[in-house]
């Protein structure tokens, strides 16, 4: 197994918001709207997070990710469809996912700890079983990913 850890994000908000957002994946919805708001989309490729050339790719990519309450799919390039489903919940502190439809089995955490009683951080890190030959074609990708996916949970609105 392959482990990848996002920065720690800084979140305006108490964790108990954060958490309760997180923890039901109906919440992430939003990423949908506000990825397709084109005010949202030039912040991010201003910020740097995002290659002008990417954008579309990646609104493609966000118009096809599908929400239930435990459940988040979608349709990659290169992969195909991928989910993951919430096999465990700790308030406020944690929400572990396992692969449900992937090329390659791995779990994913969001931790959240409070700051102060209005602030809170958040980290994601994922556990992925890549074989040893293939960790150095795609572990940059799954590390890029893991820290864009970061970036996406940090904007929504909590």
């Amino acid at each position: 197994m392959a482990k990848y850890e996002s920065g720690i994000k800084q979140l305006n908000c108490p964790v108990e918001t954060v958490y309760a957002k997180l923890s039901d994946l109906n919440n992430l919805a939003i990423i949908k709207e506000r990825f397709s708001d084109p005010m949202v989309q030039e912040a991010m490729v201003a910020s740097g997070k995002v290659p002008e050339d990417k954008i579309e790719q990646i609104k493609s990519a966000v118009e096809k990710l599908e929400f239930t309450r435990d459940t988040m799919s979608g349709v990659f390039d290169m992969v195909g469809k991928v989910g993951v489903e919430i096999i465990e919940r700790e308030d406020n502190k944690c929400i572990k996912f396992a692969s449900a439809q992937s090329p390659v089995k791995f779990n994913l955490w969001i931790q959240t700890l409070p700051t102060s009683t209005s602030t809170s951080k958040m980290r994601l890190t994922i556990d992925a079983d890549i074989p040893f030959f293939l960790k150095g074609m795609i572990g940059g990708k799954l590390q890029d990913g893991i820290d864009k996916f970061a970036d996406m949970l940090a904007m929504i609105p909590y």
